[in-house]
């Protein structure tokens, strides 16, 4: 395990372009609007614990965690936008939670107002640990952005509370969530502490899911329940939905719920970390392969299953009825980033980038306001039944839901962005990710700033300057260190210069270049990743896609937005051979590049009567725009396809 070091997002600034805006976008009409759903749904009044029975807005056993990651947002917010009126409602909330937490250090809005005999008994379903550990996570980003630890100390009291209540001692229960969060949490929280008993906590956690007697059948026999009724028949093994059929360092294989197995995953990789814990590494390594070599979208999405919001078997990818959870391929962008600081892989940076880009962007609409849960691959359109679920009239962004972990998990990510770019090691530095930004690596005393139009665009251009420090008067000369470089995946090709210099033969080892020179100030590195228009085709086990292609240039997937045609999209078919086209298009979206090419259109008004003849449907031709994955669906309402039939 190498055990690289994330630079924090508070040392990275992006300065232009693709995430600039989208963070800004965060910033200004994101969090808003969130605090603004979170206030007007009760879910901060619940924190009152003024609840009465029949009174609307009755609270929910998990609305905690929306406002616990709205929290862990906005405080990534101010560590880098200082801001005194969100300053004031952040602190406001925090009041809530301090006046609201119990004696003995309890905290859950639900449990405290609705169901208080109820605490710790249902631990399958209940979320209640996932909730604690939500405010966890949001209590160290508050004290790490801005050194206030009143909300620190609440949730240190909670977790010294769990930790009196879990554990392997007599009396104590040998429990831990349906839904995975605290295990990473408690690391979190060890980090920002040095208390080695929340890392402990955590580790148990972990190591006692799955194993026998098992707990979820435990409890639900002291309720008075059947232990086998909430089985879900469509899981391999019992349990399998939470990630509870064996122990953690057995798991063969994804199964489940999409998100709690990406929170587990993250958990497991943390853990390998800091105990050097090898056989959670493999375990880590092995639920990677699966997950991304047999059960990964295009896109970046994971959990291709509406009914259980997670994985089915095997090569099973459907369009129209995706589920790839907002949520999931956050989860999957975590987990991914934890994998490379483990190894120093670019493989998982590949997968990251491939979500961040695609099933993470598409999760929020350009205005900020308004949110995908699942994010589908395809959606009807052209006047079709708008009951089919999936269809152009059910699938659009709405500006909440009833369960709304997802918008708050896509602020939260966005406005911490800037800490998944670079990376330091004994080895070096590392650029992980290509955006418009400035990286102080404040140890090591260097300062790159990067320029680029990425994903638009190949080539980047980093400039190192060593800032001043002390009472320098300036910098040194130079300072020798390998700058690594990371390699797309999806680059066939690439060049690289220092100085205006061809470098001969850059190696590329685990997806990168290392460049090793003793560096001056004002030295620059030029690097010119090639950028063509790719046709993608998928496994030949993945049903539902063939005869189909999908079009992706760098890392960017794109798709086929009815208002862009005449005709419905699932109605176009695109050959083989056709030359494919790339224009700018600065006001459309944002500013996006768009394909253009040639295309087959099957006409349903030449059809004549009946379902079916034994002739086939004429074409025509006709031409295709397709434009990104994340911005489809911020225009008139219409169908979209991202795998477009081949002819």
């Amino acid at each position: 395990m190498k055990n690289l070091a994330p630079l924090p997002f508070t040392a990275v600034a992006l300065t232009e372009g693709f995430w600039k805006s989208r963070q800004e976008v965060n910033r200004k009409a994101t969090l808003p609007a969130e605090y603004r759903q979170c206030d007007e749904t009760g879910r901060l009044a619940a924190l009152d614990l003024a609840w009465k029975p029949g009174a609307p807005n009755k609270p929910h056993p998990f609305w905690d965690s929306d406002t616990a990651k709205w929290l862990e947002a906005a405080s990534y917010s101010l560590a880098t936008h200082p801001d005194a009126a969100l300053e004031g409602l952040v602190d406001g909330v925090i009041r809530r939670l301090e006046k609201a937490q119990m004696e003995d250090g309890y905290l859950n809005s639900y449990f405290q107002n609705v169901a208080p005999e109820k605490r710790w008994t249902n631990l399958r379903d209940q979320h209640e640990l996932y909730c604690a550990g939500h405010l966890m996570e949001a209590a160290v980003a508050h004290f790490r952005a801005t050194g206030k630890a009143t909300l620190l100390g609440v949730m240190r009291r909670f977790a010294d509370h769990i930790d009196r209540v879990f554990g392997p001692k007599p009396g104590q229960k040998r429990g831990y969530c349906g839904h995975e969060e605290i295990e990473l949490a408690l690391v979190k929280l060890h980090g920002a502490t040095g208390e080695k008993r929340y890392l402990d906590l955590a580790k148990f956690f972990v190591d006692e899911r799955g194993r026998r007697p098992h707990y979820f059948e435990e409890e639900a026999k002291a309720r008075g329940e059947d232990p086998g009724a909430r089985h879900r028949s469509h899981e391999r093994e019992p349990f399998g939905y939470y990630q509870a059929g064996r122990p953690a360092r057995d798991l063969m294989r994804v199964e489940g719920h999409a998100v709690r197995a990406m929170y587990l995953y993250c958990a497991m990789a943390d853990l390998a970390r800091e105990y050097g814990d090898r056989a959670l590494f493999a375990a880590c390594v092995r639920l990677w392969r699966h997950a991304t070599e047999k059960n990964l979208y295009l896109t970046g999405g994971i959990g291709s299953s509406k009914a259980n919001e997670g994985f089915t078997f095997d090569y099973d990818l459907p369009n129209e009825t995706a589920y790839a959870e907002t949520c999931a391929n956050i989860g999957l962008t975590f987990w991914a980033h934890r994998m490379f600081a483990l190894t120093g892989g670019g493989s998982y940076l590949d997968v990251m980038e491939r979500a961040l880009y695609n099933g993470v962007a598409s999760g929020v609409s350009l205005d900020g306001r308004h949110f995908f849960y699942d994010n589908k691959l395809a959606a009807l359109g052209g006047g079709r039944d708008q009951h089919v679920d999936g269809a152009a009239g059910k699938h659009h962004r709405r500006d909440w839901f009833g369960c709304s972990c997802c918008p708050p998990n896509v602020a939260r990510l966005f406005a911490s962005l800037g800490g998944y770019l670079y990376a330091s090691g004994k080895d070096g530095l590392y650029v992980n990710l290509y955006a418009d930004s400035r990286a102080l690596f404040a140890e090591q005393g260097v300062l790159l700033t990067q320029k680029t139009r990425y994903p638009w665009d190949g080539e980047v251009t980093l400039e190192i300057s060593f800032p001043k420090s002390g009472g320098q008067t300036k910098g040194p000369s130079f300072r020798a260190f390998k700058l690594h470089l990371r390699i797309p995946g999806w680059c066939r090709s690439f060049s690289v210069k220092v100085n205006g210099m061809k470098v001969a033969g850059p190696k590329l080892v685990d997806g990168f270049i290392a460049l090793e020179r003793p560096w001056k100030a004002g030295d620059r590195v030029t690097l010119d990743l090639a950028m063509p228009v790719e046709r993608v085709y998928c496994h030949p086990s993945v049903r539902q896609n063939l005869g189909r292609v999908a079009l992706q240039r760098g890392p960017v997937v794109y798709c086929l937005e009815e208002v862009d045609h005449k005709a419905p999209v699932q109605n176009l078919s695109i050959p083989d051979t056709g030359k494919l086209r790339t224009a700018w298009k600065p006001k459309l979206l944002g500013g996006i590049v768009v394909i253009q090419g040639p295309a087959q259109y099957s006409s349903p008004e030449t059809w004549g009567k009946g379902l079916y003849q034994p002739t086939a449907p004429k074409t025509h031709p006709t031409t295709f725009t397709a434009i990104p994955y994340c911005v489809w669906d911020n225009r008139k309402k219409g169908g979209m396809t991202v795998w477009i039939e081949r002819g």
